[in-house]
C-alpha cells in the first residue's frame, strides 16, 4: 500500500510539474506575441523574459508540497528553497526593470548621461547585491559577517584592483563630466580618433573609420588630451589652403572661387548651405600667393567628400577662366 501511494504522489507530482512548466511557457510566448506588436513594450519583454515560466514551475512545485506524504522537516527547506527561487526571481525583475528605466532615462538625457553600458551594469549589479543579501537574510545566513569581511577586505580589494577600479571611476566620470558621449568622433593625444562606440566599465570602444575597434582603458581615456568634433557642435569649419600665380588678378581669384563654393554648397549635401564660405588671402609665398577657402561641413565626416568635390570644380573653373596654379620645383640633391 505504501509503495502505490508513493507511485500516485510521483505520477502526481510530474504531471502538476509539466503542466505547470507548459503554461508557463505558453504564457511567456503570448506575452512576448502581444508585446512585440508595440515597440514601446520592448523594455517589458525584457523585464518578464522567462519569468511566467519561473513563476508557474513554483506554484506547481508548491501544490505538490500540499500534497506531499513527506514531514514537516522535509517540506519547510522545500518551502524555504522555493521562496527564496521567488526572491531571486523578482531581484532579477527589479534588477531588468532598473536597468530599463536608467537606459530611458539616459538616452532622454542624452546630453547630460549618455547611454553606454557601464551605468546599466552598475544599476544592475547594485540591484543584485542587495537581492543577495535579502535572500541570505531570509535564509537564516547572517549579513553581519559577510558585511563585516568586507569592510574589512575591501582595503585588501581596493590595492589588488587599482587599475579596474581606476578604469571603473575613470569611466563613470567621464560620462557624469559629459566630455564625450556615445556616437560622438573623437581624436585622443596619442593619435587614435574614431566614433564612440561604448564606454563600459572597463573600457572604452572607438570604432574607426576603416571599421575597426580600439579599445582603450578608461583611465587613458580620462588623462588624455581629447579633440571631440561633435561638441559644441557636430558642424565644423574646414580650411583648404590654395595658391595661385603672383600674375593672377586677386579679385577675379576670390569672386570665381566664392562661386565655386556656392555652387558645391547648394547641389551637395555634405555642406552647410546657411554660412557663406570665406576667401582669406594670408601669405606671399616663394611661387605663389597662398589664400584658404573656408567651408562649413556638417559633421567631421563630411569634410571629405566636400573637399573632393569642391577641389575637383574649383580646379576645372581655374583651367576654364585661365587662372594658374604654380607648380612647386622639384629639387633633386646630388650625392
Amino acid at each position: 500500500m505504501h509503495i502505490l501511494v508513493w507511485c500516485k504522489f510521483i505520477l502526481f507530482s510530474t504531471i502538476v510539474v509539466l503542466l505547470s512548466i507548459a503554461s508557463g511557457v505558453l504564457l511567456n510566448r503570448l506575452l512576448c506575441s502581444r508585446v512585440k506588436k508595440d515597440d514601446n513594450c520592448e523594455g517589458l519583454i525584457r523585464t518578464f523574459q522567462g519569468m511566467p515560466v519561473i513563476w508557474t514551475t513554483l506554484i506547481g512545485m508548491n501544490v505538490v508540497i500540499e500534497y506531499t506524504p513527506l514531514d514537516d522537516g522535509v517540506n519547510l527547506p522545500l518551502k524555504n528553497f522555493m521562496i527564496a527561487l521567488l526572491l531571486l526571481s523578482m531581484t532579477i525583475v527589479v534588477a531588468r526593470t532598473t536597468a530599463g528605466l536608467v537606459r530611458h532615462y539616459t538616452r532622454k538625457r542624452e546630453a547630460i548621461f549618455p547611454a553606454s553600458s557601464i551605468l546599466i551594469n552598475t544599476a544592475e549589479a547594485i540591484i543584485y547585491a542587495i537581492g543577495f543579501l535579502i535572500i541570505l537574510q531570509f535564509m537564516g545566513i547572517s549579513i553581519t559577517p559577510i558585511l563585516t569581511a568586507l569592510g574589512v577586505g575591501g582595503l585588501a580589494v581596493a590595492l589588488a584592483l587599482q587599475d579596474t577600479l581606476s578604469n571603473l571611476f575613470s569611466g563613470l566620470h567621464i560620462l557624469i563630466s559629459n566630455q564625450i558621449g556615445i556616437g560622438d568622433y573623437v581624436k585622443l593625444n596619442t593619435g587614435e580618433e574614431g566614433y564612440v562606440d561604448d564606454i563600459s566599465w572597463r573600457i572604452t570602444k572607438i570604432k574607426t573609420l576603416a571599421n575597426n575597434t580600439i579599445i582603450v582603458p578608461n583611465s587613458k581615456v580620462a588623462s588624455s588630451i581629447i579633440t571631440n568634433y561633435h561638441v559644441p557642435a557636430e558642424e565644423m569649419a574646414i580650411l583648404i589652403p590654395i595658391g595661385v600665380s603672383y600674375g593672377s588678378d586677386l579679385e577675379k581669384v576670390e569672386a570665381i572661387t566664392l562661386e565655386v563654393a556656392n555652387q558645391v554648397l547648394r547641389e551637395f549635401s555634405d555642406g552647410v548651405t546657411g554660412c557663406r564660405p570665406l576667401v582669406l588671402f594670408h601669405s606671399l609665398g616663394h611661387h605663389s600667393i597662398n589664400f584658404n577657402v573656408i567651408l562649413q561641413s556638417h559633421n567631421f565626416i563630411s569634410q571629405f567628400r566636400l573637399k573632393h568635390t569642391f577641389i575637383k570644380e574649383v580646379y576645372k573653373r581655374y583651367r576654364e577662366e585661365g587662372i594658374e596654379i604654380p607648380v612647386y620645383p622639384v629639387v633633386i640633391k646630388e650625392d
